[in-house]
């Protein structure tokens, strides 16, 4: 079957959101770091037992396994249930930044935002403001999205991009870019082969409705 062009349909989704398949089968974020204990260092921390909250503030890391977010500050509550939410922001000139191996090897994930979301219980993020996340080769970018608003559901690797006054693109739309598999090699490096049990990449794109207010 031949592929239709996505440069059309990309010109026509203006500020509508755009759902991103970045990959299906086992080619998922890191499974074992959903059983991971999560551990924080920071310079200023203060505790809320009656709110079941704690806020950090100053160069905090947050790291779940392989998963580590950085920011300046990070409030982090435990809901009734025993899961965790965090809630970061970055500084002036200095935003949230995460990153997360993949289950293929050499492969990872990394965005950034003014402020970013986790929640454990649905395993998922939400990069607001200045939004940008990239599927990595080794150091080289394979796929890269940007907008106002990205959602990551970290369990089947799916984004959610919203275009918007936040957007980094300079007109406000949201914005993909998928480099062909050879040309995210290295220079004069073949480009690695999936291992054996990782599903191809499967990209695809579908309009996705705005929900009501």
């Amino acid at each position: 079957m031949t592929r239709k062009p996505t440069t059309p349909l990309l010109r026509r989704l203006g500020l509508l959101p755009l759902t991103l398949l970045l990959c299906t089968g086992a080619a998922l974020a890191e499974r074992a770091d959903r059983n991971k204990p999560i551990h924080i260092t920071y310079d200023r921390g203060d505790v809320d037992l009656v709110k079941q909250r704690t806020g950090f503030s100053g160069n905090v890391v947050m790291s779940k396994g392989s998963m580590v977010l950085q920011a300046e500050h990070l409030d982090l509550r435990e809901t009734a249930d025993g899961y965790q939410q965090a809630y970061a922001s970055g500084a002036s000139g200095k935003p949230v930044s995460f990153r997360q191996a993949r289950d293929v090897p050499g492969e990872s994930i990394e965005g950034r935002a003014d402020q970013v979301e986790y929640d454990t219980r649905s395993d998922t993020m939400r990069f607001v403001g200045n939004a940008v996340v990239r599927r990595l080769r080794g150091s080289v970018v394979a796929d890269e999205v940007i907008g106002a608003v990205i959602n990551f559901d970290n369990r089947s690797e799916v984004f959610s991009v919203e275009g918007g006054q936040a957007s980094p693109h300079p007109t406000g739309r949201g914005r993909l870019v998928m480099m062909p598999r050879a040309a995210s090699a290295p220079d004069g490096a073949a480009p690695a082969a999936a291992p054996p049990s990782a599903a191809p990449l499967q990209p695809s794109l579908t309009l996705t409705p705005r929900q009501p207010s």
